[in-house]
């Protein structure tokens, strides 16, 4: 998505107004997103899963919620964000009914199937980024693309809110709710969301500036910090109510109230992040997000009794989670040409993805059911988290904003 600075000073009220309008476009596609995930529990009891089948059902909407950014991302620098928006939250409308369907019938293969295509909800994120973008001078993107991030508190939301709707409406009714409410908002963004005036459409073919991006090294340098920043914060959303119940016993109401904490710390933070980066760099903010990850991994392998000491762990790591996704992204922002800022969001964007798409699988493969032990998976997240931290510090080249 480039930008033309020639154009006039934009207004605060139409920057509020899209940024506004962008974060309840992402919040509600990451609900359906993460529509699986809080009825995992659900869904293994009734198809009696083993923990790898659950594993995979869990995570399979994070695989093309991840890849499809690299294509959405290109296709907001030539349509922009307003028509992207709209048609993603429609497209995302058949598969959260085919995913009622699956479950009404019973059907695994079935609910892969559309879990699978479910993840075009996730795709909106890379549409956002280079949208809010062109609606922000390069000072104030930190703080912009933070706020727009806070949208992934669709995870909470769903974390929270599904289990209750199906036990108050009903399984079917549930789905069709969500499926109303993306309809609903991909009116409200075609009716008054604007792409920015300083935003030019880039009619260059897809592929050409999807391979320009490929060649910075920018663009795979942000996407490692991001599949350990965000793909943490993704796969312990999605995960986190199986790993509550089979560690410490949660039914799934409790399981889900306490991943909605989880994903609402993680949504406070992101902003945050995004405005200390402005403030220090974005550099610094992403070695404290990742160190202290690794150091509350560490912390977690050792299974900290309930409540505070359990709780105050798994809310910490939320927090350098969203510190870390936000810190990234305004990284995003400083470093990527302006005309591929939605490529390099694509790919940046699907690399977070995938790092939340393989950490549920591992967990599952590795779930030590004699123990209730996770202790391999989080061996394994302390190390990730380690290399990112001392990547952040030594493998990335210092410029005047970082």
């Amino acid at each position: 998505m480039s930008t033309d600075t020639t154009t006039p000073a934009i207004s605060s009220r139409a920057q509020t107004t899209n940024l506004a309008l962008a974060t309840l476009a992402f919040t509600i596609s990451f609900w359906a997103w993460n529509l699986i995930g809080p009825l995992g529990v659900v869904y293994t009891d009734q198809l009696d899963l083993s923990a790898t089948q659950k594993s995979i059902l869990v995570a399979i909407p994070i695989l093309v919620g991840s890849l499809g950014r690299i294509l959405t991302g290109a296709l907001t620098d030539r349509f922009g964000g307003r028509l992207m928006f709209t048609v993603l939250l429609v497209a995302t409308i058949p598969f959260v009914l085919l995913v009622a369907a699956a479950g009404h019938f019973d059907s695994y293969a079935l609910l892969l199937v559309a879990g699978f295509f479910l993840g075009v909800g996730g795709t909106t994120f890379a549409v956002g980024i280079p949208f809010v973008n062109a609606w922000y001078d390069k000072s104030r993107r930190g703080f912009a693309t933070g706020v727009f991030g806070a949208g992934m508190g669709g995870t909470a939301l769903s974390a929270f809110f599904t289990p209750r709707f199906v036990s108050w409406f009903g399984y079917i009714a549930t789905h069709i709710i969500i499926a109303v409410a993306l309809a609903v908002v991909a009116v409200v963004c075609w009716l008054f969301m604007r792409d920015s005036p300083r935003w030019a459409a880039s009619h260059d073919s897809v592929v050409p500036k999807l391979i320009g991006a490929a060649k910075l090294p920018i663009t795979w340098q942000l996407g490692f910090l991001y599949a350990a920043a965000f793909g943490g914060f993704v796969a312990f959303s999605t995960y986190l109510p199986t790993y509550l119940k089979d560690v410490y016993d949660f039914d799934l109401q409790a399981a889900g109230t306490r991943t909605a904490g989880f994903a609402i710390a993680a949504v406070i933070a992101r902003p945050v992040g995004g405005v200390l980066s402005d403030r220090f760099g974005p550099r610094i903010i992403t070695v404290i997000s990742c160190g202290g990850a690794a150091v509350l991994a560490v912390w977690m392998i050792t299974k900290p009794p309930l409540e505070i000491p359990a709780g105050l762990d798994f809310v910490l790591m939320a927090v350098c989670m969203g510190l870390g996704s936000g810190s990234v992204f305004s990284w995003v922002a400083q470093a990527a040409p302006a005309e591929r800022v939605g490529s390099v969001t694509g790919i940046v964007g699907a690399l977070g993805g995938l790092g939340g798409f393989f950490p549920p699988m591992v967990m599952g493969a590795t779930y030590d059911a004699t123990t209730h032990s996770y202790t391999i998976g989080l061996v394994l997240l302390v190390v990730f988290a380690t290399c990112a931290a001392l990547f952040t510090v030594f493998g990335i080249r210092r410029t005047a904003n970082t």
